[in-house]
């Protein structure tokens, strides 16, 4: 179990902001600043509050913006993390090492030995993206650096790819982890070059089958449409198939040797891992991309596509409007839009710049409480304020639960990810599948707390939501309405029941 002391000292020592000057432990924080921690984090568990109160507000939001590359999660935790094969081994390792199966099934001779090694195969590439599930969520639930999740959360979203597309599943943590994650605050242009060179992209948008002769636009539509300028943006058919042209060459290959090529190509190869440029299927003829003409020459003509589609005005209008529609409302106000776009621009993408702008600004203000929780927000919100202080050991039953409200971890088929509108999520079909998750994270979730190779229910960790934090903060949030339904209670399991479903707690 994690004691409350190890959580706030992880979340003050590791530091986000190691110089900040301390608050009085009697300080209570406001309705505005809790709506502010429930917005930015993945839910304002009594650690974040107090950690908040410790540091102050300028100093805590500074910490969030401008967090260390690497900020420790408790022990506990980390421990979780690296017992896990993902993080025991390469991506690539990992890669090559399924690829060496299936090549290996496809030679059995006896077709039910075949079906039983194909049966087992599947099985082991799955239990790959379970992994890279239980560690992006035991992040999310106890990380100190919370924007950052939140963000990593946003930008995976934007960049989606679905981890049931072949070998995606092993690369979808590293994916998460070293594509996303790294730059999930930096500048989008490392963002978006991250996400370009990786191999699970290149898969997904099937970047992989494009070369000269044989061009598929699916990534280069996509970029456009997705990942920068967006619909309606001005640009044209024809810049997405010279751009797709521009691409040609970028794929995946797994094997550890590079592939044989004329000496006068080899100095173009470009290889990162499983990423790598091929210029033997690159098109090198000359390209004219959003009115600029691109001379062929390999992989610097990718660069400066890029370059060119991350200062367009397009793109940081489109990546503005996005994260406010994330953070403020279905609808967020021209006025807002329009300084997050100035920003985006005068800081040459700095998202956590854009952030600030956002944070500051009076329509951000004005929506603190009001942004209805999509999914993933709600169930980890939910289990923050429920175990703040416990260790959960099983991450299944999230998982569980965010698949069965339609928004689970990798499993999005399209590009364009899930919907940040409201909307979206807020049907009686959805309610009802909430008011049951709701039951059983306030009657304890057992099944968080066993290990998943145990057999036996497990013991309940009955939460005490009736806390603090209630009566100095929340309870004053509430309506007439939901504070009458909550004292009516008969039990603890029914009070936490009602105020996890409650419409407060929903925004």
């Amino acid at each position: 179990m994690i004691s409350r002391r190890s959580l706030l000292t992880t979340a003050v020592a590791a530091a986000i902001v190691p110089y900040a000057k301390g608050r009085a432990a009697s300080q209570k924080v406001n309705s505005q600043d809790l709506a502010l921690l429930d917005l930015l984090t993945w839910g304002a568990s009594p650690s974040v509050i107090r950690n908040f109160l410790t540091l102050g507000r300028k100093q805590w939001l500074r910490g969030q913006f401008s967090p260390l590359a690497q900020v420790p999660l408790p022990p506990d935790v980390q421990k979780q993390i690296d017992g896990l094969t993902i993080s025991q081994r390469s991506a690539v390792d990992l890669a090559r090492n399924f690829e060496e199966q299936g090549r290996a099934i496809k030679g059995i001779a006896d077709p039910a030995a075949r079906a039983e090694a194909k049966k087992f195969y599947q099985t082991e590439m799955t239990d790959m993206a379970r992994q890279a599930a239980t560690a992006s969520i035991l992040r999310a639930l106890y990380a100190p650096d919370q924007l950052r999740e939140r963000m990593t959360w946003f930008w995976f979203n934007h960049f989606n790819i679905y981890q049931g597309k072949g070998i995606i599943r092993v690369l979808v943590g590293d994916y998460e982890q070293n594509a996303i994650r790294r730059h999930a605050l930096g500048h989008f242009r490392d963002l978006l070059m991250a996400t370009l060179r990786h191999p699970a992209m290149m898969r997904f948008l099937d970047n992989a089958d494009n070369k000269a002769g044989h061009v598929n636009e699916n990534y280069a539509r996509e970029i456009m449409e997705l990942h920068t300028m967006g619909v309606g943006s001005g640009y044209t058919q024809q810049d997405v198939e010279q751009l797709a042209r521009i691409l040609s060459g970028a794929g995946i290959d797994i094997r550890p040797d590079n592939p044989r090529l004329k000496p006068e190509l080899q100095p173009l190869l470009v290889r990162d891992g499983a990423f790598l440029f091929n210029p033997a299927r690159h098109d090198f003829s000359d390209k004219i991309f959003l009115g600029k003409t691109i001379k062929g020459s390999g992989f610097p003509e990718i660069e400066l596509a890029v370059d060119m589609l991350c200062v367009h005005p397009a793109t940081a209008r489109h990546i503005a409007r996005r994260i406010a529609l994330y953070f403020v409302s279905d609808n967020p106000p021209e006025s807002l839009v329009a300084r997050m776009t100035r920003r985006f621009t005068e800081s040459k993408g700095h998202i956590a710049s854009v952030l600030d702008v956002m944070v500051s600004s009076p329509e951000f203000v004005a929506s603190l409480g009001t942004r209805f929780k999509d999914p993933v927000r709600y169930v980890y919100s939910a289990v923050r304020m429920a175990y703040d202080d416990k260790l959960i050991i099983n991450t299944a039953p999230i998982q569980g639960w965010l698949s069965r409200l339609s928004e689970g971890l990798y499993n999005r088929l399209t590009p364009d990810g899930y919907p940040l509108d409201s909307s979206a999520w807020s049907s009686s079909g959805q309610m009802m599948a909430r008011f049951d998750i709701a039951q059983k994270i306030g009657a304890g979730a057992a099944a968080l707390f066993r290990r998943p190779d145990e057999k036996g229910a497990g013991e309940a960790v009955l939460p005490l939501l009736q806390n603090g934090a209630y009566f100095d903060v929340r309870r004053a949030t509430l309506s007439r309405q939901t504070r009458a339904a909550l004292d009516e209670a008969t039990s603890p399991q029914e009070w936490n029941t009602l105020f996890l479903s409650s419409p407060e707690f929903m925004s």
